[in-house]
């Protein structure tokens, strides 16, 4: 091992882990004012995180149209470090009905408080704070719950037909709620389906949540099942309800549907020949982890791309970003090594291909083409892009790395559409095998805003069809807001011409959000949606995990005794 790489990766301690443990917070909001007098509010809570006396969103809510006291059945969850303060701040805000994004909603005020203090109440109901500093009478509540280590996901997919019709114009317009029974009696709302309107055979979207959610992993735990009509005024209409444990969801695991009678019970007191209301019908449960897969023989595949760019200084300057000191790693060896030691343990023969883009090379000093990869297009796409080959390790990485720094001319610009599209044909490769034996991550290291935004977003909505993900480190102090676009946090991405993206696939964390952050923090946070996002392509293939082959030891018989 390198002397730059071990002080790269005992500066992120990353034979260590800090954290106590996994908390799971669930919000509900009483007493929101009506700005509109016309109609009600559609609330949406987003979760902010301070670091470095910054604060960055770490999640949000689903909006809840048309409500005053929302329940959210959106679950955050959260690394606990008893050693830090944690510092949340919650934000109000008044969704416009026809965009999900924040740009056009108004913000009706915050709450802030550290995780101890949720924690150490376990529910925590605090006052609105309302633009200006005045407190206003909306409550917000943030329970509390720690997981109990089962962290497996299961995909559930319900029906149901002949539900009542509640309509005097039209048809019901169903959706269904999950409740847990807790302990201590209450109910606590798990999941919400979409609303399907005008149908009283509905097909709600399929959905996955944790056991620890849905039933705090005991799989006999009651669960109560509720279906409500929609109103536009928020005053939805009962139809039914019924109790079912994970117990008997698991009857459906191999296909087989599962049927609930949805009973009313004032209706079946007072009329003599009422059956029920509708019947709720499971069509499947899948359960598959993404250390299934894993155990299954998937292997990682890890492609690294390196930003040689101009803007980051010339690497003989200390002031340069890519300034080799002797003993201190800079933020690309930092990012490189955090999230390369994950990821190396899940690959077999650990020869990573590792690229860099933006450079001039010796010995003429021109770009490098790279071919296209499609059939269709004849010209040379993927400019700017050298290989610096397969690397054993993230040692050879690193290596690498030092190696050619003296020998290049950093230039430009800051492409990364080539590089994803290269990754994303070997991705594709994969796809004719329908096993899942390989998947691909993408680490992209640039310090600046990238140049060709229309072709990477092109880029990224092909490339979420494949078995692929994409992590984008920003390194320095450039101004990366557009690179939030790319992450889906204010919206479904979409490619130039309108197309969405199969499945959220890309990460992008500026590294100078970690610079003083707990070891690892980095890693863990780049790497946390990686693990869903392949169980998730491999289900939506209908892709199961390989069993696993157990090898029993030879036994030697010694012939010569």
């Amino acid at each position: 091992m390198s002397d730059i790489y071990e002080s790269a990766a005992n500066s992120l301690g990353l034979f260590s882990s800090p954290c106590l443990t996994k908390v799971e917070l669930r919000l509900t909001c009483k007493g929101i004012s009506d700005r509109d007098a016309l109609s009600k509010p559609d609330p949406c809570i987003v979760l902010n995180m301070q670091s470095h006396g910054q604060w960055m969103e770490v999640d949000r809510t689903e909006v809840i149209r048309s409500c005053v006291n929302p329940t959210y059945s959106k679950v955050f969850t959260l690394d606990f470090y008893f050693e830090e303060v944690q510092r949340l701040r919650f934000e109000l805000y008044d969704i416009n009905s026809s965009h999900n994004g924040l740009k056009e909603a108004d913000f009706l005020g915050s709450v802030e408080c550290t995780l101890a203090q949720i924690i150490s109440q376990r529910k925590l109901s605090k006052a609105l704070l309302r633009p200006g500093g005045t407190v206003g009478k909306a409550i917000i509540t943030i329970t509390a719950e720690e997981l109990t280590g089962n962290d497996d996901y299961v995909e559930l997919s319900f029906s149901a037909r002949k539900l009542d019709d509640k309509d005097f114009f039209s048809k019901s317009d169903p959706f269904l709620e999950i409740y847990r029974l807790n302990d201590d009696a209450t109910l606590q709302l798990v999941y919400r389906t979409e609303t399907v309107m005008n149908n009283l055979n509905p097909v709600w979207k399929t959905f996955k949540v944790s056991l620890n959610s849905l039933c705090s992993g005991d799989h006999e735990r009651k669960l109560q099942c509720t279906v409500w009509d929609w109103d536009s005024n928020g005053k939805h209409d009962y139809i039914g309800e019924f109790e079912a444990t994970f117990k008997e969801m698991r009857g459906a695991i191999d296909g087989r549907q599962v049927q609930w009678p949805c009973i009313n019970p004032k209706y079946k007191v007072k009329k003599k020949n009422y059956k029920n209301s509708g019947i709720v019908i499971l069509n499947q449960c899948k359960m598959h982890s993404f250390l299934d897969y894993i155990m299954g023989g998937c292997q990682i595949q890890f492609t690294v791309a390196i930003d040689f760019t101009a803007s980051n200084g010339d690497p003989r300057n200390s002031c340069s970003l890519h300034y080799i000191h002797p003993y201190r790693p800079n933020e690309y060896l930092k990012a490189l090594v955090a999230v390369g030691e994950i990821c190396q343990d899940y690959d077999s023969d650990k020869m990573f291909p590792a690229f860099g883009f933006g450079a001039r090379i010796p010995p003429d000093y021109k770009y490098t083409w790279l071919h296209s990869t499609t059939a269709t297009d004849t010209v040379n796409v993927c400019t700017y892009i050298f290989c610096l080959c397969d690397l054993s390790g993230i040692q050879g990485v690193v290596e690498a790395y030092q190696a050619c720094l003296p020998k290049l001319q950093l230039y430009g610009p800051t492409n990364i559409a080539p590089i994803i599209q290269k990754v994303a044909h070997t991705a594709s490769q994969e796809v004719h095998t329908k096993e899942a034996m390989q998947y691909f991550i993408l680490l992209i290291l640039t310090d600046g805003v990238i140049t060709d935004m229309a072709d990477t977003r092109e880029a990224i909505v092909q490339a979420s069809h494949l078995p692929m993900s994409v992590i984008i480190v920003g390194i320095g102090n450039a101004d990366f807001s557009d690179m939030q676009m790319l992450d889906g946090d204010d919206g479904i991405l979409r490619s130039p011409k309108g197309e969405p993206v199969l499945r959220d696939i890309v990460q992008f964390v500026p590294f100078r959000n970690f610079k003083h952050a707990s070891p690892a923090a980095l890693a863990k946070s780049v790497l946390a949606e990686v693990p869903n996002q392949v169980v998730d392509y491999y289900n939506s293939k209908g892709i199961k995990p390989k069993p696993v082959v157990t090898v029993h030891p030879k036994v030697i018989v010694n012939t010569d005794a």
